[in-house]
């Protein structure tokens, strides 16, 4: 399975790997982006060879949708690939406030509702749909279903299975930010595709054996965010005010993120190009999807992307234990 998603993904890109636009950041987390910005990240990553489109009605209450459709219903459907997510439907809050509650700089006259039934499913699609101007994703994911409930995982991935017997989406998947359960999800064959945030970066490498072996193994692609480490690893050297999992980072992560900076800064690379190339060593990721704000941030994230990347920069992270050594596959001779 994996090979026909490697390809799904790989349209327009190639030889490092696939990155793609991960919407978050264009639903306004965290601090709001203009319509016009958003519009022309999006065409920046266009004109720039990004083919790989990530959204999510959580984002910004379907605004992440609604800008990136507006761009994508532009250009040609079969040269680029979109996924987006359901299990939390957007319904009218029914104590409407003025700003929404959960991190995106968005009115709260809407809320959230958890629902990973089959007509759950089927009316979040349809209405992603709507907001993109669109009449197909290529990949639905599964968006958190460990925050919910106990079963909603299955639950939702037997709904997703139908939509993909009706030939209504490529693949199917979960997108989240825990590891647990996965491996035996992986092994029963009931996802193509895993979206894994935070679990493997150079900080985290939870992931490794617990998601990425089966996967490999049971040829399940993984498509890795989060590799900035919630903003960590975003800049050459730990930055003042940095989180880590969205929080302070600990003294332990951030004297390990100091000690990895420096690893690069020996081998002239900066610690973000490092930490774009980082999951792509593994043969189980197919793809990483980074958020992007602005036309800017697409250029220096591609630029970083872009970076020839010493094999002796991960040995030598390896030496120092601060990566394990399976997260670099061997050569054959």
């Amino acid at each position: 399975m994996t090979a026909s998603i490697a390809d799904l993904l790989n349209r327009g890109r190639s030889g490092r790997g696939v990155i793609g636009l991960g919407g978050s950041p264009l639903g306004n987390f965290a601090r709001s982006v203009s319509d016009d910005e958003a519009a022309r990240t999006v065409r920046r990553a266009w004109d720039r060879g990004i083919r790989y489109f990530d959204t999510a009605p959580h984002y910004g209450l379907g605004l992440s949708e609604r800008r990136i459709g507006a761009e994508l219903r532009r250009r040609p459907r079969d040269e680029f690939v979109l996924s987006t997510k359901v299990g939390r439907l957007i319904v009218p809050n029914p104590r409407p406030r003025e700003w929404d509650d959960d991190g995106f700089a968005v009115p709260g006259d809407l809320t959230r509702r958890w629902d990973f039934s089959a007509t759950g499913v089927e009316r979040s699609l349809r209405e992603s749909l709507t907001r993109l101007g669109l009449e197909s994703v290529d990949i639905l994911y599964l968006h958190d279903p460990d925050q919910a409930w106990k079963g909603a995982a299955r639950e939702g991935l037997a709904s997703l299975a139908r939509l993909k017997a009706a030939g209504v989406v490529k693949a199917i998947g979960i997108g989240t930010n825990s590891t647990a359960g996965l491996a035996a999800i992986i092994e029963e064959g009931l996802v193509d595709v895993i979206m894994l945030a935070n679990r493997y970066s150079l900080l985290d490498h939870s992931a490794l054996d617990s998601v990425l072996t089966p996967a490999r193994r049971f040829g399940v692609a993984v498509v890795a965010v989060g590799v900035f480490a919630t903003g960590l690893l975003s800049t050459a050297r730990p930055a003042p005010g940095s989180t880590y999992e969205y929080r302070a980072p600990g003294a332990d992560v951030l004297g390990r993120a100091e000690r990895i900076a420096s690893v690069c800064a020996d081998h002239g690379v900066e610690l973000p190009a490092a930490a774009l190339a980082f999951p792509l060593l593994h043969p189980a990721v197919s793809a990483i999807a980074v958020g992007m704000r602005s036309p800017q941030e697409v250029d220096e994230n591609l630029r970083r992307f872009e970076t020839d990347i010493p094999e002796g920069l991960w040995h030598d992270l390896i030496a120092e234990g601060l990566i394990p050594a399976g997260a670099v596959p061997t050569r054959e001779p």
